[in-house]
């Protein structure tokens, strides 16, 4: 077998004024906060046990469909046109928020929550109306609703390339206004003209297939755009440069980002083809809307055609908006029947499944793990956290965790094997039980930042199948003292190691010492010298206090030597029981450990 090792440093300052991962260590588990420890924990991002129904507050209009399924799960809050400084005050008291791109989810807005507010969901695609940043550091997961307004958008972007090939608007409004002007109204044809799609995603995609039906020569630029989609589409994929340079009509589908911003600007406008027309049903902020101004004065752009604008709505006295080469839309790219049903019921969908602790595949601001890989991690992920769980409750007090190695044993090479989401469970399960703050996929990494705290992570390559993804996890905590010494490993650090069996988490090995026992309820672990007799009085002891041992399982050095027993209980045995376990001759140390 083979090994590959990768280190992960997180050397940040601590917070200002409050404990450091270290000093925590020494302070008692019900330091957590009292829902945490109910969990309830599937494979997923958010698992917190749900004792009552949460609140999801609803800021911006949604369909009926997706109402009905956040009622039937959650008490919906439906407030809509909210000030900024009223959403602060709801927040606190909302599990989840829903928002279309009309309501700013600022700074503010997670700080105002206290941490309670744990999904937001965006009606839609773009989520530049959301503060990820500050999403990601309060742990909050960020969802939107990327595929039902797809076609709904693209087709918008048709009827504004067409409309304004043809000049519809226009000529509407000069029929309604009783005069007959056919000469002053002709048009360009579609058929034979090169259209730039700048942004090959889902719906540049769409926007490509349809122009491509109407006889245009589709290119495109997009630098993650894969070679082999654009090519089974017909497409070509350039430079930005000889996009803009080559094209008769663009049409602009990036997502708003800092790189984006105000790409379409004076500098782009000049190297465009004279008489060039453009199409924006993204994102109003990525065109300089003064330069696009300047430019059709010029007559660089013949036409623009917008839906989306930096400011929404725009001034009424705009110049953009009243220039007569201008064809304009309320922002409706996404305003079909089907569309607005679609995309409710898919951010619905999303917030729910969040909450009851599923990962959803359109979280937005954590790592983007395949349903498949999602599927096929399930049962390792809440062995994940039971082993980072176990692995902190062993370090002693004071000594202070500096360093974590969290070692996977597969069949699989290095690159086929995701082990972002078990990475995060393993911090969350090292961190939540000695902070209060809640971990998750969303926050994992930043979390440990924050604390100080260095992961390490290595990949055993085994010889054999990959169809099972993973033999056995575990992780180590080194340079640290020990509550429990026989959880030294021969290498010097506290480790323990645990594998799948029948879909399960079991602890197979503590320290040197190898165990079998499943991950439920909680454990006990005692050193012992081999001999008869033992497990038959610890067990007798706690059936007299009506505890009940799930699992028992003894891991010993040679017969007659020293081992460790490793019982499983479903309650917390008192002090007293405990105290009795400890005085039980040949009973040399033992420890009891919350999961």
């Amino acid at each position: 077998m083979s090994a590959a090792c990768s280190t992960t440093n997180f050397f940040l300052a601590p917070l200002p004024n409050k404990p450091t991962l270290s000093s925590k260590l020494a302070l008692p588990i019900t330091t957590t906060l009292p829902h945490f420890r109910k969990k309830t924990n599937r494979f997923a991002v958010f698992a917190t046990f749900i004792s009552s129904k949460p609140t999801v507050l609803v800021a911006e209009k949604l369909g009926e469909a997706g109402l009905d399924l956040l009622k039937n799960f959650a008490n919906v809050d439906c407030s809509y046109n909210l000030s900024p400084e009223e959403l602060c005050t709801k927040i606190s008291l909302c599990d989840a928020l829903i928002v279309r791109s009309g309501t700013k989810v600022t700074r503010e807005v997670f700080e105002s929550s206290a941490g309670r507010l744990k999904v937001v969901g965006r009606a839609g695609v773009g989520i530049d109306n959301v503060d990820l940043s500050a999403a990601t550091e309060h742990g909050c997961l960020v969802v939107n609703a990327p595929t039902a307004n797809t076609i709904a958008a693209a087709e918008h972007g048709i009827a504004l390339l067409t409309a304004m090939a043809r000049n519809i608007a226009q000529a509407d409004a000069s029929v309604k206004a009783g005069k007959w002007q056919r000469n002053k109204y002709v048009g360009v044809s579609l058929v034979g003209k090169t259209l730039a799609v700048m942004g090959f995603g889902k719906v540049g995609s769409e926007v490509a297939r349809r122009a491509r039906g109407l006889g245009m020569h589709v290119i495109s630029h997009d630098p993650y755009a894969p070679a082999d989609r654009t090519r089974a589409i017909g497409v070509e994929i350039v430079s930005f440069e000889e996009a803009i340079s080559n094209a008769d009509f663009i049409s602009l589908h990036m997502p708003l980002t800092p790189a984006t911003s105000k790409m379409f600007n004076d500098e782009a406008f000049s190297k465009m083809k004279r008489g060039v027309r453009i199409v924006n049903v993204a994102r109003g902020g990525v065109i300089d809307e003064g330069a696009l101004l300047r430019a059709l004065n010029s007559g660089i752009i013949a036409q623009a055609a917008l839906d989306v604008f930096t400011e929404e709505p725009p001034a009424k006295d705009s110049k953009l908006v009243l220039h007569e080469n201008v064809t304009v839309t309320p922002h409706l790219g996404a305003s079909t029947t089907e569309a607005q049903e679609g995309v409710a019921i898919e951010i619905a969908e999303a917030v729910v499944g969040a909450l009851k602790g599923e990962l959803a595949a359109t979280a937005v601001n954590a790592p983007m793990v395949p349903a498949e890989v999602l599927s096929e991690l399930a049962p390792f992920v809440t062995l994940a956290e039971k082993l980072g769980r176990l692995a902190v409750q062993l370090v002693a007090g004071g000594s202070g965790v500096k360093s974590v190695k969290m070692t996977y044993a597969s069949a699989r090479g290095p690159d086929d094997l995701d082990t972002r989401l078990l990475r995060a469970m393993i911090t969350k399960g090292i961190i939540e039980p000695i902070s209060s703050i809640f971990v998750n996929l969303v926050n994992a990494d930043f979390a440990a930042k924050q604390r100080g705290l260095t992961i390490i992570e290595e990949r055993i390559v085994l010889d054999g199948s990959p169809e099972n993804p993973l033999e056995f996890i575990q992780v180590q905590i080194a340079n640290v003292e020990s509550k429990f010494a026989s959880a030294i490993s021969d290498f010097g650090e506290i480790g323990v190691e645990g594998k799948v069996k029948d879909g399960k988490p079991h602890l197979t090995k503590v320290g040197s010492f190898g165990v079998d026992v499943s991950l439920e309820g909680s454990i006990i672990l005692c050193r012992q010298v081999d001999q008869p007799g033992i497990i038959g009085k610890v067990g007798s002891l706690l059936g007299d206090e009506n505890v009940n041992v799930s699992f028992m399982s003894v891991g010993r050095i040679a017969p007659q030597k020293q081992a460790v027993m490793t019982i499983g209980v479903d309650e917390e045995p008192s002090r007293e029981v405990l105290k009795k376990i400890g005085e039980t001759p040949a009973i040399e140390e033992f420890v009891f450990l919350k999961l």
